[in-house]
């Protein structure tokens, strides 16, 4: 992946992340209050959006810093642990990509951030987490999977967490009754991957 993008490619990428959202916020909220606070679809939705807000400021900056200030948009509109979460992802990808400037590996890039996001949440893959996304999603990226694959990757692996008890979180004090439940931050994580992998499919640049 280059690390600049077209403006109108960071402004597409803004408005299929806030529609997806936006359509999904009522499901992840029921997934949230199965075995958290219920809130989740509501959070999300608000981060999102407060990015489309920005949208315009946002598509005229250089793609690393984008995504850091989304990131950095996220952690103060986002409640809960999303926010922290989500916006440590971004923010440790634009960094990344500009420090590397034009030699970055998006993968490696991906999984430095992804590793940041672990740290943040001290959690670990199997933790019912949305890290239980992002690594699938990392490996299928380093392997040069095609994006409906990472896409299918991501879907899987979010639907496997319902068999994981929680480590981490308000879900963690459900103990063993957690087990059953989607991790409503693993699920908004594969519907942003999956409409992320969808729209690049469509609008590739040349």
């Amino acid at each position: 992946m280059a690390v600049q993008a077209e403006p109108v490619l960071v402004a597409g990428l803004i408005e299929v992340c806030r529609a997806t959202i936006a359509a999904n916020s009522d499901h992840l909220c029921a997934l949230d209050r199965a075995i958290g606070d219920g809130d989740h679809g509501t959070n999300m939705r608000r981060g999102c959006e407060a990015v489309s807000a920005e949208g315009e400021s946002l598509s005229s900056l250089p793609f690393p810093d984008a995504v850091e200030k989304i990131g950095l948009t996220l952690v103060m509109n986002v409640g809960g642990a999303a926010g922290p979460l989500y916006g440590t992802l971004l923010m440790e990808i634009g960094r990344e990509l500009r420090k590397n400037d034009e030699k970055a590996d998006f993968s490696q890039v991906l999984k430095q951030a992804i590793d940041a996001v672990a740290r943040r949440g001290r959690a670990h893959a199997g933790d019912k987490t949305l890290l239980d996304v992002l690594y699938p999603v990392h490996a299928a990226l380093a392997s040069r999977s095609p994006l409906g694959a990472i896409a299918r990757r991501a879907e899987r692996s979010a639907n496997r967490t319902a068999d994981m008890k929680a480590m981490r979180g308000r879900a963690a004090y459900l103990g063993d009754r957690s087990i059953g439940h989607v991790d409503p931050g693993a699920s908004s994580c594969a519907l942003l991957t999956t409409a992320i992998c969808r729209y690049l499919g469509e609008h590739r640049p040349q």
